[in-house]
């Protein structure tokens, strides 16, 4: 008895084990464990197989033994790889018809050496396990030399309908991207870069531009983004420019976690939304439950959202600049969301911003909205809702959770939400205007920041000391955020003083905003 109730709790841990990394919410933290096996340094490969593509003739390829087997038809080239040995494939040429395909159950790489592949009807290149387990991939790394271009075609007819093949660059197992060069992907059907494990960009300039749009096909639905990554996507540095057009298009999409901890990301999400709840954003006409919704948004995680020291920027028409499902927190780094139409940045739990510089812009519901608990601890905080009577930083208080503003430097246009608890004292202004720049001063640190065409009131400022506000300034000098709508470290010149007085929550107080400014240099 003593062993069935030994073993019984055994089942019962390892389920519950089993169900919290399912939920994708509770995981293990890969920047803190980091056992350096993304590190391609840390992976000797002992055979190089080359793959030069061809705009007069057959793709040719060379360096393979017995372990290979190597179809090519044109410039379509698959290869089926069964031996023990880690391989680097290297592609070249240009395939204006043609694909790279990969079944292996090694962990490999793909030299990107200034190759060109278009593949009008499906993946450029596509990484699968093996042909008996095509979903059981293995760790691929992406090394970027010189310039490369891939490119998918509107219809993917040529996928086995026993394999996946999600995107113009297509991975059952983890794809982790570096090297000096640039890649840039052109996606007409589906999505530009997915992989079903993970992605990590660690270096390298890569450029997608996804023109597809959702579409419910049966009980699947194509939700096109310009990177995927099913558990989660991490980018530690690179580049990446990544740009959204059809309706319902994401930037970054995963069904987990999201690791921002270097490296820049810009991001520009021009979609409307797709459904049958067909309406705008966060004003009523949209909510997450519809059956057949896909919302366009910037950056879109069902777990947690970390920035730990990237440079982040996003635009988005139609929904959310930036939604975690999880959690969302922010110790360093910047980053910048704008929304035209619904939360700035979104948390279905608690929101943390302890570091760093975090501008939340809404022109149609709240700059800052956590649906758990919201804690400013540090860092500098613009938030901006140009849409009343939604306010700058909103948290789920009809929930029982509220804003805890505890540290930082804060402006916040539109207010603060009611009931918060403000340990750092808040001031507002007594009126404030329209494209104009102001100067705040806390301390000895002065910040300038240029207002928005429209907002609520009031404007809210708060740091670790009693701020001093000028209005209509000149700015002459400093270190440019936000796409510009933030100067740190700024030196300002001229302008008027703004009357302060004390503030403890709610989007009532200062008049109204007027008109008038001076830009910066």
């Amino acid at each position: 008895m003593k062993h069935l109730l030994n073993y019984l709790m055994f089942v019962l841990l390892a389920m519950s084990f089993v169900g919290c990394q399912k939920d994708n919410i509770v995981a293990i933290d890969p920047i803190e464990t980091d056992d350096g096996e993304d590190l391609i340094a840390n992976t000797v490969f002992t055979q190089t197989v080359g793959v030069a593509f061809s705009t007069n003739g057959n793709a040719t390829v060379t360096g393979t033994n017995d372990d290979f087997t190597v179809t090519v038809n044109g410039n379509d080239v698959t290869i089926i790889y069964a031996g023990e040995e880690y391989v680097m494939y290297e592609l070249s040429g240009t395939a204006n018809d043609g694909f790279f395909k990969l079944y292996s159950a090694k962990k490999q790489g793909i030299t990107l050496n200034g190759v060109s592949i278009t593949n009008p009807n499906g993946a450029a290149i596509n990484v699968q396990g093996t042909q008996a387990e095509p979903s059981k991939g293995k760790r691929t790394f992406i090394v970027l030399k010189g310039e490369n271009t891939l490119a998918d075609g509107a219809n993917y007819t040529d996928t086995p309908s026993t394999e996946d093949e999600k995107a113009a660059m297509f991975g059952e197992g983890q794809f982790i991207f570096s090297g000096e060069g640039s890649l840039n992907v052109a996606a007409m059907g589906k999505s530009g870069i997915v992989s079903d494990d993970y992605v990590h960009f660690i270096s390298g300039t890569i450029t997608i531009n996804v023109s597809s749009s959702a579409t419910v096909n049966g009980s699947d639905t194509l939700k096109p983004a310009c990177v995927k990554g099913k558990d989660y996507v991490r980018m530690t540095g690179g580049a990446l420019s990544l740009t959204s057009t059809g309706t319902g298009g994401k930037g970054i999409s995963s069904d987990g976690n999201g690791y921002f901890n270097g490296g820049m990301v810009n991001v520009t999400v021009t979609g409307s939304n797709f459904g049958s709840n067909g309406g705008g954003g966060g004003q009523g006409g949209w909510g997450n439950n519809s059956s057949d919704g896909v919302l366009a948004k910037g950056l879109k995680f069902d777990g947690n959202l970390i920035f730990k020291g990237s440079k982040v920027m996003v635009n988005c028409t139609a929904h959310e600049g930036i939604e975690a499902k999880g959690t969302l927190s922010v110790s360093d780094g910047e980053v910048y969301s704008h929304s035209q139409s619904d939360d700035a940045i979104n948390s279905g739990g608690n929101l943390t911003i302890s570091g760093g510089l975090v501008c939340a812009y809404s022109q149609g519901n709240d700059g800052l909205d956590a649906n758990g608990n919201c804690y400013i601890k540090g860092g500098v905080v613009y938030a901006i809702s140009a849409s009343s009577p939604e306010v700058a930083i909103d948290a789920n208080t009809e929930g029982g959770y509220k804003l805890y503003l505890t540290g930082g430097t804060l402006v916040a246009i539109g207010g603060l939400e009611s009931g918060s608890s403000l340990s750092q004292s808040c001031y507002s202004a007594s009126s404030w205007s329209q494209n104009t720049w102001y100067g705040l001063t806390v301390g000895s640190t002065t910040y300038a920041f240029k207002t928005p065409a429209s907002g609520g009131t009031p404007l809210v400022v708060s740091g670790g000391s009693t701020p001093v506000l000028q209005s209509d300034v000149n700015v002459s000098s400093g270190t440019e955020c936000f796409e510009g709508l933030f100067y740190t470290d700024a030196a300002v010149s001229g302008g008027n003083s703004v009357s302060l007085s004390s503030y403890s929550g709610g989007n009532g107080g200062g008049g109204g905003p007027g008109g008038g400014g001076h830009g910066p240099f």
